[in-house]
């Protein structure tokens, strides 16, 4: 296999991890907090809650939210990079488990994507939602070829979780890792394809299979 050594220092993948995780942490609890006052918070169900006085639970529930994002992004980036790094192990690509973690950190800002489109919609667009209909709705999702009302409670996170965005994810990861290896792109696809792409299917999956 020839080597493809990659000299682009200017490539978002050279940022620092750190840094960007910070930036993601920061512009991830602004959309959270946009979204929970200007839509949420202005449901009916949520009126009725504060006319019972019964608002400081849900308030509570926020702040733990608000605070559990770096914690969540920990978790989730360890477990993913530790996922395409076993793949590139297998494929005898010599990366990192640092430089998987960095790749894995910049592709998520894709997910802010929907939340603002998100956000857009519901307060210029759809601009009197109920709960339910907030918390159904993601951006360009299989979620929008079935009729929220009618399908099963178990449907709901698989057919958002397959969207546009995490699509464009799993290229973007390929990119990264491309970037980090500096060797051909196809052995790229092959690890990213065979290791987070398939872990992925088969989390949703066994969603399905224990959703009660």
């Amino acid at each position: 296999m020839h080597s493809l050594e990659n000299t682009d220092d200017s490539s978002i993948f050279n940022t620092n991890k750190w840094v960007f995780f910070l930036v993601l942490c920061l512009a991830t609890l602004f959309l959270l907090v946009v979204k929970k006052t200007f839509i949420e918070d202005q449901t009916a169900a949520f009126e009725v809650l504060e006319s019972r006085g019964e608002m400081g639970v849900f308030h509570a529930i926020n702040a733990l939210q608000y605070f559990s994002i770096p914690l969540i992004y920990l978790f989730k980036f360890t477990i993913i990079s530790f996922v395409i790094w076993v793949g590139s192990f297998m494929f005898g690509y010599k990366i990192t488990y640092g430089q998987i973690w960095q790749v894995v950190v910049i592709a998520e800002a894709i997910f802010l994507i929907p939340e603002m489109l998100k956000i857009i919609w519901f307060l210029f667009i759809a601009m009197d939602p109920n709960l339910f209909e907030i918390r159904s709705f993601y951006p360009l999702s299989l979620m929008h070829l079935a009729d929220p009302y009618e399908i099963d409670s178990r449907w709901f996170y698989p057919l958002k979780a397959l969207n546009i965005f995490e699509i464009v994810y799993w290229f973007v990861l390929v990119e990264g890792v491309h970037h980090m290896a500096g060797k051909q792109k196809n052995v790229a696809y092959a690890i990213v394809f065979s290791s987070y792409v398939l872990f992925f299917l088969l989390w949703l999956g066994f969603y399905l299979l224990v959703y009660k």
